[in-house]
């Protein structure tokens, strides 16, 4: 057995982890050779279901596939942020304080935007998963911080251009009313202005505190929009989609556009719900054999024995990158400036079985392909998780914002 799968891997916890002290110089010398990973997220809200628990599984996955004789161990802890920006930020506070060396994953955006400051302010590294919000890479950017996956350009670019082009030229927004929300309205915004259509209006509900969206609903069907789009994700976007079956919506002829939405998200919905619905990932577990491998390896370890997804898969290939280049720097300089970690996890190339091969951008964005999917009807589905069909791939060049349009103030072009 490897050394780091002797270490005791630490599972989620309901609230931040603390890290207990290690007293005596035999303590001090493994905390020394020990790289320490907290991955936060929303453990216990909107978004448990599609990251959560299962984050903080795949990142030891990861962990524990990497450590064969590398010279040093691995931990990880998890805890749950409650989407909250203070609560945020003091965990990560405590736990860059306490000794952990990177942190991982922090879905909501805002809370996403606050660890940001926090790992710059600390010279840590933080490689950002679950937050979709574009500004990470843009006017928010830090030489600290990778973000991984998606963001909202992408989302907007590939699902909210692919509504336009088959004549959704009229657009309402739902929108979780805080910094995911707001930007991912504002790049589908963005997007079906340039391709010639019009916004009919917007509405923004409170986040993390609405599961009823009747009236929001009932004002996207008056504004006769060809499209209502959801600028939410998980818990909250399978209830707007589902009300707005109950509300027959979609037997009037308006479409609807999850603009981010997980595999998790139809599994809750059902085929018969979720149907026709169309919808972007950078990772599907059925799209080639290399994913269905991996999922197929990863999948009895996660909770309920879900598919991976998007998101759950970015924790693995993150924690997997990060500690490459931590074995390539050594772990000595690994626990000095973030920003010396993030160069080499910049010079060094993204590969792993869950996406295949990418780079990481100078401005921190990670560069593969998207996928816009659309979801099967139950008679095309061949059993459990065949939920979706390929309809086009967007090269990583194309698929995210160009870096000299992002504002980032390091980057150089």
């Amino acid at each position: 057995m490897s050394r780091i799968d002797r270490r005791t891997l630490l599972g989620a916890t309901a609230g931040a982890t603390a890290l207990s002290a290690w007293p005596g110089r035999r303590a001090r010398a493994q905390a020394a050779n020990t790289i320490k990973i907290g991955v936060m997220n929303d453990q216990s809200g909107p978004y448990r279901d599609i990251g959560g628990p299962n984050g903080v599984t795949m990142a030891q996955i990861a962990a524990q596939e990497f450590g064969n004789s590398r010279g040093f161990n691995v931990e990880v802890v998890g805890a749950d942020h409650q989407n909250r920006p203070d609560v945020g930020v003091n965990i990560a506070r405590q736990w860059y304080d306490q000794g952990v060396d990177m942190i991982l994953d922090v879905p909501t955006s805002s809370v996403g935007l606050a660890v940001n400051s926090v790992a710059r302010e600390k010279n840590k590294v933080y490689i950002n998963v679950g937050a979709a919000t574009a500004d990470l890479t843009g006017p928010q950017c830090s030489p600290n911080t990778a973000h991984w996956v998606y963001d909202t350009y992408m989302l907007a670019k590939s699902t909210g251009g692919a509504m336009v082009r088959a004549g959704g030229d009229s657009w309402f927004f739902i929108t979780a009313d805080y910094a995911f929300g707001h930007a991912l309205e504002r790049d589908t915004s963005n997007f079906v202005r340039a391709s010639g259509g019009r916004v009919a209006g917007s509405v923004r509900y409170p986040f993390p505190a609405t599961t009823d969206f009747s009236s929001f609903l009932l004002q996207a069907q008056a504004s006769r929009a060809k499209v209502i789009g959801f600028a939410n994700a998980g818990a909250d976007t399978v209830n707007s989609i589902k009300q707005a079956a109950e509300f027959g919506i979609t037997r009037r002829g308006t479409k609807l556009a999850a603009l981010l939405m997980f595999i998790a998200d139809v599994h809750a919905l059902g085929l018969e719900t979720a149907q026709g619905l169309v919808m972007t990932e950078s990772f599907y577990w059925d799209l080639n054999d290399s994913m269905r491998n991996f999922s197929r390896r990863v999948q009895p370890r996660l909770a309920n024995r879900a598919m991976p997804n998007m998101l759950t898969a970015g924790n693995y290939s993150a924690t997997l990158h990060y500690l490459k280049a931590v074995a390539d720097i050594g772990i000595a300089a690994a626990k000095g400036p973030g920003v010396e970690v993030m160069n080499r996890m910049k010079a060094i190339p993204v590969e792993d079985e869950a996406f295949g091969r990418g780079s990481l951008r100078q401005d921190g964005r990670m560069m593969i392909p998207s996928y816009l999917f659309e979801v099967k009807a139950p008679s095309e589905s061949r059993g459990p998780w065949d939920y979706l069909k390929l309809l086009q791939t967007t090269a990583a060049d194309e698929a995210f914002r160009p870096l000299g349009e992002g504002g980032c103030p390091f980057v150089r072009t």
